[in-house]
């Protein structure tokens, strides 16, 4: 025993977390096979359960099997509390439990929270991790009501209609992209008020927990100025404007095709839910392979860009997009530093959003490149799924189910990267402290472009 705790001594705090994530999968694995949870009669492989625990954990929503058709109702609480864990992250969970059973949380305990959360201080962390726990809990608490309510009009018993307003709720908020329908939210495309319940709850998971609680501040706080941090404001500017950019883009190149002859409010809402789902939410009112090429490339790299940081979604993160922006636009006009909402953006911050980026693009480029061998479908349906998974997005062009048993493996690790993040997967190698050289060479200059 004592060996082990030396061990677990020795481990960076980066390389906790994940080792607590592997935890969280196998977990889950165990759950999501127990016979409870299955219908009589499912087949049910350790590849699927693997898959699905992944899945579950990371949030993503891409599944080998049907949910509707596999599980039992234990095995859908089970998927929901798995979702409800990977959603708000393993340190956050932890640290609920840990305030519970009056645990002393130390300088340990809180690198990890703030490494889990992408964080860069100490100061205030369990006061923060107080505030998401009520506000997540909140959000689908109040989602789940209004769903189950609403749903008194779809299904004969009450018992029915909660179970799937509840699980719509928490896979809405947590981003999972899971659903009891068997077609996701396509059985309500022309029901907008659903629709406009599930993108909600959509945003509030994916935007970012900093922005929640500042948001929250900001409503009840007595300051006649409330001021919030760059980073809600650059997050939410990049956010929103992903949303909206999306919903136009859709719409304009879909018009003369998919959208052809639809009335004006289906093309809104349609475009709409496509878009907003893209930050990380999976489901979707319409079957997505009925998009143009021209469509899906969009999609793909909506979902490449994915959420916010310290969010429920992956990706490369909408920060780290904007940060890429940012460079390039003032890299062009010549200027050594980047300043924005009367704050000048740290160096460090930029270099981490180009390496994150460059990082990000080629683990997807390996991951088709070997989808491309090993499988039997197109370049644009392998990209659409590599995408979806390293955005723990969770949308598919049905290929999923089809994957060979590497194809798994890879879209498997693609989510599992997607969750914990770039940053958290490259400080695996090393360290995140940077070292201090002791010397220095002479400087020489290297012709660049």
């Amino acid at each position: 025993m004592e060996k082990w705790k030396l061990r677990l001594q020795l481990l960076t705090p980066v390389q906790l977390i994940v080792s607590y994530y592997f935890i969280a999968v196998t977990v889950s694995v165990i759950l999501l096979s127990l016979p409870i949870a299955h219908k009589p009669g499912v087949e049910w492989t350790f590849i699927d359960g693997l898959f699905t625990a992944v899945s579950a954990v990371s949030v993503t929503g891409l599944s080998s099997i049907s949910v509707v058709d596999t599980f039992s109702v234990p095995g859908i609480l089970i998927l929901a509390f798995v979702l409800q864990f990977g959603g708000i992250g393993v340190m956050t969970l932890a640290t609920f439990v840990w305030l519970i059973t009056g645990k002393k949380i130390g300088l340990r305990e809180r690198q990890l929270i703030m490494r889990d959360q992408n964080l860069t201080s100490l100061s205030g962390l369990v006061n923060m991790i107080k505030q998401i726990i009520i506000l997540i809990l909140l959000i689908e608490f109040l989602g789940g009501m209004i769903l189950g309510t609403y749903f008194l009009t779809y299904f004969e018993t009450w018992e029915e209609a909660f179970l799937h307003g509840f699980f719509l709720s928490i896979s809405a908020t947590t981003n999972g992209g899971f659903d009891l329908t068997g077609q996701s939210l396509i059985p309500f495309a022309d029901d907008y008020f659903i629709q406009f319940i599930v993108m909600s709850l959509i945003i509030l998971g994916a935007i970012g927990f900093p922005v929640l609680i500042e948001v929250k501040n900001f409503l009840f706080s007595k300051q006649k100025r409330y001021r919030f941090s760059l980073f809600s404001k650059i997050t939410s500017i990049t956010f929103f404007s992903l949303v909206i950019g999306g919903t136009i883009l859709i719409a304009f190149l879909e018009y003369s095709y998919f959208y052809k002859g639809m009335s004006w409010h289906e093309i809104f809402f349609y475009s709409l839910f496509q878009s907003t789902t893209t930050r990380s939410g999976g489901m979707a009112t319409l079957d997505v392979s009925m998009y143009t090429e021209t469509t899906l490339i969009i999609m793909c790299a909506m979902m490449f860009i994915g959420a916010s940081p310290s969010s429920v979604g992956g990706g490369i993160r909408t920060t780290t997009f904007a940060l890429n922006l940012l460079f390039l636009y003032h890299f062009a006009r010549g200027n050594k530093s980047i300043k924005i909402f009367k704050r000048e953006l740290h160096e460090e911050d930029l270099n981490k959003s180009v390496v994150v980026t460059m990082m990000a693009s080629i683990i997807c480029f390996l991951a088709v490149f070997i989808l491309s061998i090993t499988e039997p479908f197109s370049l644009l349906q392998i990209i659409f799924e590599v995408c979806s998974a390293f955005g723990t997005t969770g949308l598919s062009m049905g290929i999923t189910p089809n994957l060979s048993i590497i194809g798994k493996i890879v879209i498997m690790i693609l989510m599992f990267i997607g969750r914990i993040g770039i940053l958290t997967f490259l400080f695996l190698l090393g360290t995140k402290e940077r070292k201090k050289d002791n010397y220095h060479y002479p400087k020489e200059r290297v012709i660049i472009g």
